[in-house]
């Protein structure tokens, strides 16, 4: 089974720099375990939905990403944290509902001492989920942006052995 990379954008604002970072992320992580990217969700096009906890098209995206193998989750640094958009978001699952997807958190900022906010903050969210997160998340700061290529690249290389050998093996445990 070819690898499907799904995307969660928690910024506000549709086309945003976050949602840049996030899908050039999913293509070079694509690339990298031989899979391709499925399903993205901006958040900002669904904000009023996101509250509406009858809203159908948000369940239909909650239930596409649990069904994917590897769930990028990307989100602007507001007061050196994840927005409540993506938080408002992920609160619609249950503990446990992303047990065998293997999540990248990412984050981008205008401060390099928020830098941990990916790690402090985003990480555990995504395994309180049931996510699996093999890899260190990714910050960008956004005078890294005119580079953003490189900066994945970089923050990818020595991670891509252990994303190839975590979608493998969660897909093995999932019967995929």
């Amino acid at each position: 089974m070819t690898p499907v990379v799904g995307v969660v954008v928690g910024n506000p604002r549709p086309g945003s720099r976050t949602t840049t970072v996030a899908l050039e992320v999913a293509e070079q992580v694509a690339r990298a375990i031989s899979g391709f990217v499925g399903l993205v969700v901006e958040l900002a096009n669904h904000v009023v939905l996101v509250l509406d906890p009858d809203s159908a098209q948000v369940q239909r995206d909650l239930e596409a990403l649990r069904r994917v193998q590897v769930l990028v989750v990307a989100s602007p640094t507001y007061k050196a944290t994840y927005t409540g958009l993506l938080k408002s978001f992920f609160d619609r699952y249950g503990s446990g509902a992303l047990d065998g997807v293997v999540a990248i958190p990412v984050m981008v900022g205008g401060a390099p001492q928020h830098a941990l906010a990916c790690e402090v903050h985003l990480r555990p969210l995504l395994v309180e989920l049931g996510a699996v997160v093999p890899t260190r998340g990714l910050y960008v700061l956004e005078a890294e942006l005119d580079r953003l290529p490189d900066v994945v690249r970089d923050w990818l290389s020595p991670g891509a052995d252990v994303l190839r050998r975590a979608t493998t093996s969660q897909a093995v445990r999932s019967g995929a």
